[in-house]
């Protein structure tokens, strides 16, 4: 090389050649170094490292307690080239009951709380190692594990520990580190250590087998296990959803009466005071309700959270809203990643088991080693002593006849065949030992250790022997160390639905003649005397009035029909819940229904049983009976509850027990009664049979089930009807055109409506001009079927009745209070509308724009 050339060391790099390397660099040491646990012994380097540094300060279990700054500022020092407050939270941790199933470090002092308190500064607390911890450290002055020189390389420190029993799975581990992370649960020593065992005596163990024995994860702060399917794939694939639930019971206290919720157990790593505060902002902000009080109990005697209800509330339901709403039940991702081989590692359970084992087979091994080694070496020392005391007096002649130690070293081994540390252990044996007894107990510790080396060598030697030993460690630290299992695993998670969610109570649901739909409580009607005001259920325009009034739970369901034969479904519970004197929601929001179809009926229904039907009725006289069961399940854009013809409509549906009469009314004028049996029962999707031959531009417009104690109101379409007894109707059979109800044409024009009603119903007529009129039925008499009936209400010139229906409810303000009376909620509802599967309709034929009504 020229004189005058420099030289440059530089060596050009791509910047995203280094970038690469020197992050990848950075990632792997992070993972393998601070942030995943070992799959051997479950450890961190944190972790291991304070457990050595505190062996290693004489701070076992058996020692006093040393200050926990002396002992962090020993691992700092000397292991973990990190920040104190790293290393002291890691102690910290291992000293904490709800953080540990079992812990690793005793400590003494304040150590945090379950409500995220902090703990006291290192200065003020102590620590020493848990009995426990020293089942990790065993044998490691054995030469059972590798070590490696310290961050100065002026120390050396252990790679993994011996570990006794698999303590990843015992106490789990937590970590995050770059582009992965780990979530291991705790699990029940006693279930770890026999699914270990079992493993031994058979490695083939079905993995069902093997759950019978290791169930699942065991949380330090108990609780429950909701579903086993979490469990299952956490336990085959490392991955895994577990559905954790604080444990809670109902108590009623003795003086008020009161029902309280008191969780004794949380899940596993939920913060108290966070739970209690997001308890009460819930209950402030008007999402939980039913709850009165919420206090914490919790003293040195456990943990006591009490959450008072209101009275009357269903402690099942408030604890489904709170697990619903709070962490008193989440989940926990298990991810069971650790380090295999110095390579992050997704393992199942069975396989991190086999990793223990495996460690455990060469801590073993190399202990049998290090202890054949030291018991051959001492017997050899052992061997030559022997051989001294039986030839004493040559021994002592040849060394007193030596001039110098070397000399008397080389005489001995060259007249006994001595080796130079047999030689040396005689020279160095004191006179004492010349004692007969002192022989004796020379040849007693030579057999002994020739017992063990053949031991060692047969367990050195044969596989079986081995993992013997290993069975009978893990059987120690079990019987010594074992707890009973704290989480209770339930076979299946209860998902909640909304219903669980809501409170079982009777409801008041009503319906407006313009389709407005609500419910209110029964609490806000109260009883009055007969005669009452009432109470106003519904703000109506005043051109609308409730015509529909049902009494049902929250959990009943509510069905209904439109004029075009489908059906849709909601629980009541779905039914906007409004005030007393407000309109509702119209229906046409609440269904999915098409533009001009419209809901003809609806029925409130507790339960689809195999007693009851369902009866249809159309405007071309088609009749149709089916099973309540056909219409158990309805999806939520409807089914088909009837075919209707193109020129026809659903003008009524009711609910019957089979064996009921059915009236059925024209706009003709004429009625038919005929016995429900008649109608044999079809499939929904059918069309029906005929119930009434309508004569040429007839429509059916009523359909009741017969109520013998009611009687029968037709009205016609120039105000004119008549009340008659239902006794005059008799029985025919279905598929005639009925008789005469009320004579039409004339001065009557056609029958527009036909209704059930008793002598304290009330009627609202409608006129095309938008006239309401209502009538009180105590004012019409009961006259014969074959009569033209009286005025009802004076139409004007031009102006026809399009309708007429029942009203359910009186609409006057005020209400008059009784609490002596023992009638009914609202004294206008007929007793049938209390039935929660009986059903008043309002519909509307499009060819004569009459109304009828069906209950």
């Amino acid at each position: 090389m020229d004189e005058t050339e420099t030289f440059n060391p530089a060596i050009p790099v791509l910047i995203e050649d280094e970038m690469k390397r020197s992050y990848l660099d950075y990632a792997m040491s992070v993972i393998v170094g601070r942030a995943l646990p070992d799959a051997r012994d479950g450890l961190k380097p944190v972790h291991r490292r304070i457990l050595f540094a505190m062996q290693d300060l004489g701070c076992t279990h058996d020692k006093p307690f040393k200050k926990s700054a002396r002992v962090v500022g020993d691992v700092i020092g000397k292991y973990h080239p990190h920040g104190d407050t790293a290393v002291y939270d890691a102690m910290v941790r291992m000293a904490q009951p709800w953080s540990m199933r079992h812990l690793l470090v005793d400590g003494q002092g304040n150590f945090g709380s379950v409500d995220g308190d902090s703990p006291a500064a290192m200065r003020y607390t102590e620590a020493r190692m848990s009995k426990l911890a020293a089942e990790l450290l065993a044998d490691i002055d054995k030469d059972t594990v590798d070590f490696a020189p310290n961050y100065d390389e002026s120390l050396k420190e252990p790679k993994v520990m011996p570990a006794k029993y698999p303590n990843l799975l015992v106490n789990g581990s937590q970590g995050i580190a770059v582009g992965m992370a780990t979530n291991i649960p705790p699990h029940n020593l006693v279930e770890s250590i026999n699914a270990a065992i079992a493993l031994v005596g058979n490695p083939d163990i079905d993995d069902d087998e093997l759950m019978q024995i290791m169930p699942g994860p065991d949380f330090p702060t108990g609780g429950f296990i909701y579903g086993r399917q979490g469990i299952r794939d956490a336990f085959t694939t490392g991955r895994g959803s577990v559905t954790m639930r604080a444990k809670a019971e109902v108590e009623v206290n003795s003086r008020t009466k009161r029902e309280a919720l008191i969780i004794h157990e949380l899940p596993y790593q939920v913060n108290k005071a966070n739970l209690i505060e997001n308890i009460a902002k819930l209950v402030r902000d008007k999402k939980l309700e039913g709850i009165s009080d919420l206090r914490d109990e919790s003293d040195r005697d456990g943990m006591r959270i009490c959450i008072e209800l209101k009275r009357n509330e269903i402690p099942e339901v408030i604890l489904n809203n709170l697990y619903k709403h709070t962490q008193l039940q989440c989940n926990f991702g298990c991810n069971l990643l650790s380090l295999v081989d110095g390579q992050p590692k997704l393992c199942g359970v069975r396989e991190l088991l086999l990793h223990f084992l495996d460690h455990r087979r060469q801590v073993v091994t190399r202990r049998c080693l290090f202890d054949l080694a030291k018991a051959q070496a001492r017997a050899h020392i052992l061997e030559g002593l022997l051989i001294a005391l039986d030839h004493i007096d040559e021994v002592i002649k040849v060394i007193r006849g030596s001039q110098t130690p070397p000399e008397a070293k080389t005489g001995l081994m060259d007249r006994f065949g001595l080796s130079e540390k047999q030689a040396q252990a005689i020279l160095d044996m004191r006179l004492q030992r010349l004692t007969g007894l002192e022989r004796d107990k020379i040849q007693a510790e030579f057999d002994e250790l020739q017992k063990l080396i053949a031991h060692l060598k047969a367990i050195l030697a044969d596989e079986k022997l081995l993992m013997g030993v290993i069975v009978e460690e893990l059987e120690q630290v079990r019987d010594k160390y074992g707890d009973p299992r704290r989480s209770i695993i339930m076979d299946e998670t209860a998902e909640l639905s909304v219903e669980d969610l809501i409170t079982e109570e009777d409801m008041v649901v009503t319906i407006s003649n313009e389709g407005y739909i609500k419910r209110n409580a029964t609490s806000l009607y109260r009883a009055q005397r007969r005669g009452g005001k009432g109470k106003t259920a519904m703000t109506t325009k005043e051109e609308d009035f409730v015509t529909q009034l049902m009494v049902a739970s929250t959990h009943d369901y509510l069905l209904f029909f439109s004029d075009r034969g489908r059906v849709f479904r909601k629980k009541v519970y779905e039914v906007p819940q409004a005030g007393r004197a407000t309109r509702g929601k119209a229906l046409v929001n609440l269904l999915p229904v098409e533009k001009d179809e419209k809901i003809s009926a609806t029925l409130a229904v507790r339960e689809f049983d195999e007693g009851h039907f369902i009866v249809m009725a159309t405007s071309n006289g088609v009749i149709k009976k089916t099973k309540l069961t056909e219409y158990q399940n309805i999806r939520a854009n409807g089914i088909i509850a009837i075919n209707i013809d193109d020129d026809d409509g659903l003008i009524g549906v009711v609910v019957s027990n089979g064996e009921q009469d059915i009236i059925l009314a024209a706009s003709g004028g004429k009625a038919i009664r005929f016995s429900e049996s008649d109608v044999r029962p079809m499939g929904r999707s059918t069309r029906g049979v005929t119930g009434m031959r309508m004569p040429g531009g007839c429509k059916l417009i009523s359909m009741t089930l017969v109520s013998d104690s009611a009687s029968f109101l037709a009205v016609s379409e120039n105000g004119y009807g008549k009340r008659t007894s239902v006794t005059e109707y008799n029985t025919q059979k279905r598929g005639g055109q009925g008789v005469f109800t009320l004579k039409t044409g004339g001065r009557n024009g056609a029958m527009i409506g036909a209704l059930l009603v008793t002598d304290e119903d009330q009627v609202m007529m409608m006129t095309d001009t938008g006239r309401l009129v209502r009538i009180r039925m105590d004012g019409v008499s009961v006259i014969g079927r074959n009569t033209q009936g009286v005025k009802l209400i004076g139409c004007n010139k031009g102006e026809r009745v399009i309708g007429a229906v029942r009203v359910v409810e009186q609409q006057e303000d005020g209400d008059i209070e009784d609490e002596d009376t023992d009638t009914t909620i609202i004294d206008a509802v007929a007793d049938e509308s209390m039935d929660t599967t009986a059903v008043s309709d309002v519909t509307e034929d499009e060819n004569t724009e009459g109304n009828g009504t069906a209950e």
